[in-house]
Order: C-alpha cells, then sequence, then structure tokens
C-alpha cells in the first residue's frame, strides 16, 4: 500500500535556497530583551501599509514591529522567505510574493535606517499576509462539510499577524506554518524538505494535489478531533495537538468509495440494528432465503419491518414475495438485530448525514489484517471501536447488553475529519500510496 522510498527516489534531498543561507547570515538573531527605537516607531506610523487590516495590527500594538528588533530585521525573515521561494508546492506562484523586492529592502535595512527598516517591515508583513491566505484558500476537491463550522474561512490580515505576533516564537510559527492545520503542515514540510527544482513536474503536481486536499480541513482542527485517511486505511485521535491513539480501520471499497467529510460526532448508538441497503437485501439476503428457507432469517437474526418510519413494525417473513425482493422488484427494509453477528457490532459513532456514513465496530476482524483494507460499503469499520469509545467518553461505555440502539450523547462533540491522501508522511519523510479510488487521475485531469 505504501512505498517508503517514495520520497528517496522521487525528491532528492538538496541543500536550502541560496537566497534564503544569505539572509540567514547576514541577519543577526535579535537580543530576546530587545527595544526598538522611538524612530523606527516613527517611521513604521507613517509607513504605508497598502492595507486597513495590517495598518490595523500594527495601531494595535502601538506600532512596534514584528520583524524588527533591536533596530534589526530578524531571522525569520529568511524562514519567510524560504517559503515564498517553495510557494509552487503550494500550487501559488513565487513572484506573486515579490522576493527579489524584499531581498533588496533587506539589504538596504541593515544600515539601520529607520525609514529602511520600516519599508521592510511593511514589505514582509504584506508578503506574510498574502502568502498565509492563498495557503489557506481551499480549492473545490469533493469536501463534504456536514457541520458548516468545520468549513475553512476566510482570515484576517490582522488576525494572521497577530496570531503570528503572540506564537511563542515567530520563527517557530513560519518554521511550522502555524497557520495552517497541522495536517497539511506535516505534509507540506516533508514536500519541502526533499524538493528538487529539477523533479518530475508530475510528482509535484501530486504533492499539490494532496496538499489540496490537506487544506480543506480547517486551520484549527480542534482540541480533541478524529482524522481518517481512507487512502492508509487507518484512524488517529488526537488530543492538544498530539497523538492519544491509533488503528486500523476498513473504508469502502472502489466501487462505494468512503467519501471524504468534516462532521461533529454527537453520540454513541449501543448494541445498534443494522438496517441493510435495500440493494443488499437484493443481492445478498433475498436469494438466501429463496435457497435455505425462512430460518434463514431467524439464524441470521434478521427481521423484515413494514416500512422506514420509527413506528415500522415486524412483517412476518413468509407473507414477503422473496423472488421480488431477489429481483429488486420490491424493496424490503430488513434490519439485523443486535448480537455477536450484527454487521455493526457493538457499537456506532454518529456524525447524521446523508450519505448515512458513520464510523462502527466490526465482527470481521479478519479484514484488519489485509493491508488494503476496503471492503465496506462506505462506512469506517473499526480495529478497536471500545478504545474510541473510551477515548471520546473519557470513561468505559458498557456494552453487549441492555436495549437495542442505547443512544449516549457527548457532552461536547468531536470533529472527525475524513481524507484521502495518497502522498503522506510516515517518520518524517513521504510516502506514496495506492489511489484505490482513482482519485488522483480524475481530479489532475481536470487541472
Amino acid at each position: 500500500m505504501t512505498n517508503p522510498n517514495f520520497a528517496r527516489a522521487r525528491f532528492p534531498r538538496v541543500r536550502a535556497p541560496l537566497l534564503a543561507l544569505v539572509l540567514a547570515v547576514a541577519l543577526p538573531m535579535a537580543p530576546a530583551a530587545a527595544q526598538t527605537s522611538p524612530a523606527l516607531i516613527d517611521a513604521l506610523e507613517g509607513a504605508d501599509a497598502s492595507s486597513r487590516e495590517i495598518r490595523a495590527f500594527y495601531r494595535a500594538r502601538a506600532f512596534e514591529p514584528l520583524w524588527i528588533r533591536d533596530d534589526m530585521v530578524g531571522p525569520e525573515a529568511a524562514t519567510l522567505l524560504t517559503l515564498i521561494e517553495t510557494a509552487e508546492l503550494d500550487g501559488l506562484d513565487p513572484d506573486t510574493y515579490r522576493p527579489r523586492t524584499i531581498a533588496k529592502s533587506l539589504d538596504r535595512a541593515m544600515d539601520g535606517s529607520p525609514r529602511d527598516l520600516a519599508k521592510a517591515e511593511m514589505l514582509l508583513s504584506r508578503a506574510f499576509v498574502a502568502l498565509a491566505r492563498d495557503m489557506l484558500r481551499p480549492r473545490d476537491i469533493g469536501m463534504l462539510y456536514n457541520d458548516a463550522e468545520l468549513a475553512p474561512r476566510r482570515v484576517e490580515a490582522d488576525a494572521l499577524l497577530a496570531q503570528a505576533a503572540t506564537a511563542p516564537s515567530l520563527r517557530q510559527h513560519l518554521e511550522s506554518i502555524g497557520w495552517m492545520n497541522p495536517v497539511y503542515a506535516r505534509l507540506r514540510n516533508a514536500a519541502a524538505a526533499e524538493y528538487n527544482g529539477d523533479s518530475p513536474e508530475a510528482d509535484l503536481r501530486l504533492v499539490r494535489l494532496n496538499l489540496d486536499r490537506a487544506r480543506a480541513l480547517p486551520a484549527n482542527l480542534g482540541k480533541r478531533y478524529v482524522l481518517v485517511d481512507a487512502a492508509a486505511a487507518r484512524l488517529w485521535m488526537y488530543e492538544d495537538g498530539r497523538v492519544a491513539g491509533t488503528m486500523k480501520v476498513v473504508v469502502g471499497r472502489p466501487d462505494q468509495q468512503t467519501p471524504m467529510m468534516a462532521a461533529l460526532i454527537r453520540y454513541a448508538s449501543v448494541n445498534p440494528y443494522w438496517n441493510v441497503p435495500p440493494d443488499l437485501v437484493a443481492e445478498r439476503i433475498a436469494p438466501n432465503v429463496l435457497q435455505e428457507g425462512v430460518p434463514y432469517l431467524k439464524a441470521k437474526g434478521y427481521q423484515v419491518l413494514s416500512d422506514w418510519s420509527d413506528y415500522a413494525k415486524v412483517v412476518p417473513a413468509d407473507q414477503v414475495d422473496w423472488n421480488a425482493a431477489a429481483s429488486n422488484v420490491v424493496q424490503l427494509r430488513v434490519r439485523q438485530l443486535p448480537g455477536p453477528a450484527n454487521a455493526m457490532g457493538r457499537v456506532k459513532f454518529m456524525f447524521p448525514n446523508k450519505l448515512g456514513i458513520y464510523l462502527h465496530d466490526t465482527p470481521q476482524k479478519t479484514l484488519l489484517k489485509e493491508e488494503a483494507r476496503m471492503f465496506s460499503a462506505g462506512c469506517v469499520r473499526l480495529e478497536d471501536a471500545p478504545r474510541l469509545a473510551r477515548w471520546l467518553f473519557g470513561k468505559p461505555v458498557p456494552m453487549g447488553t441492555g436495549k437495542p440502539e442505547r443512544r449516549v450523547d457527548l457532552s461536547d462533540p468531536v470533529p472527525v475529519y475524513i481524507t484521502y491522501l495518497t502522498t503522506g508522511v510516515e517518520g518524517g519523510r513521504l510516502v506514496l500510496r495506492d489511489d484505490v479510488y482513482n482519485r488522483d487521475e480524475v481530479q489532475l485531469a481536470s487541472r
């Protein structure tokens, strides 16, 4: 499923861009307790911010600079220029952000002139805001936002600068691409570390496509969240920015794909029924009834219901035209009772959506031993559903006894993000995963 040599083969490690190296040497690290001279503050107050939001940011901090300390441009300028120089990874044109103009301005600012320092400060802030906004702008790659609050949002210039200014370290904020979500940042940084200007365009296009998929996630994923990567067939639980646990999952078959989706897990359904999709009733259940008779239903725990309402009644199986059901002339509602054989297992984790997608336990544990785990009808089957329940609720959730479909609400809904990364990161290195859904070819062809 993955190729750990992808990074080495396709993105040979190269030295940092020359401009960034020159600036890193030329721009000394300013002291931690550095002060800003009144002359520089005056120059900044009179400088052209070219943006009302940028002007508002500086006014709110009494024109205290962000990039300059002790009347010197800090090394963070070199870090920003490195990001700009490699912006083609993000599908952006580096020249849009005027790196040569910035470099010349930084060179002039080395004499310590307040006017030149102020111009360099404003150029850096404008370039940073433009780059960050363009990185954040989502592309249409088929992500479904079940809950509107999980969709990416436009961030104003003053908010981007304020976030950078209040970060514990501006340099670390830039290096970690702190305005983006961590999924994007990990993939982008791994690609940048191994990027070569001579790398094949096809490889770069694949990286950009997967960055677009990561970009479709919101910048703030939440304090606690679940991440499912259908291409890797794996789930991670994150808390306070760290992995709290991971497990294998089974995802949709190529003909019944698990969609990319952002939603809020709102409750667990313990001891669930399985409402069998009508096509599976025709494909699997009705033929078995015709072959083995009505006792097949009881042996497997199936019931036929009168309709799809909450008040449906059980219909005697011998009153059903199973030939019509097998040919799909009549569509039946069939459900499977809770129990060891139930296809949903002991629990479902619900984020109600129009596609009927959810996470659930499974009795078919042998499928989790497969390397390529694409066997479901679109939902996500879990290797260890009780462990996910303990993490979500902060305590064990009793299962296997009690009434069917027992609803257990989460006091605080937890986001779940389902994505599809055919270029991922393992051990800090890029890896290539099989495009089992053939999405890469289709989406790249449309660009």
